[in-house]
């Protein structure tokens, strides 16, 4: 699909793997970007990546545990 496609809730739930329900959700609670049409809701191609990009977590490193051990003593 290209970058400009729109994705029902659905579609978007399968590109994502998640329940329609989590994206739905994550609409409602304003988490990721979408487009209003009238009475439906419409996600791009766009919207899913920066909302999947937003939420990458960084491994933690040897020194990043090293550092937050030294901190509870």
């Amino acid at each position: 699909m290209a970058s400009n496609d729109l994705y029902t809730v659905e579609e978007a739930a399968q590109r994502m793997r998640l329940s329609a329900r989590q994206v739905r959700r994550l609409i409602a609670e304003r988490q990721i970007g979408f487009h209003k049409l009238g009475r439906s809701v419409r996600l791009t191609n766009d919207d899913v990546m920066t909302y999947i990009a937003s939420n990458r977590v960084e491994p933690m490193t040897a020194a990043d545990m090293w550092a937050g051990l030294r901190k509870v003593a």
